[in-house]
């Protein structure tokens, strides 16, 4: 097995986890009540702005996961 083709697989795995955290931090960060009728949300917007880096760090890494397996063909 070529050397860039693991190398593209395991920035493809850790472009999952990544992106996984990412989606866990923005849905902890957004909270929404209903309280007699009323919703009440309550975000934490540092705390998302975290998780969509994450969730873009995600992204490139897959882009360049792919690229890199698809390069070494």
């Amino acid at each position: 097995m070529n050397p860039s083709k693991i190398i593209g697989i395991i920035l493809i795995v850790i472009s999952l986890g990544v992106g996984y955290i990412g989606i866990n931090k923005i849905a902890d960060n957004t909270k929404e009540i209903n309280f007699l009728g009323l919703k009440i949300n309550a975000s934490n917007e540092s705390g998302k702005q975290q998780g969509y880096l994450y969730l873009g760090l995600g992204v490139i890494l897959l882009v360049g996961g792919i690229y890199t397996v698809n390069k070494s063909k």
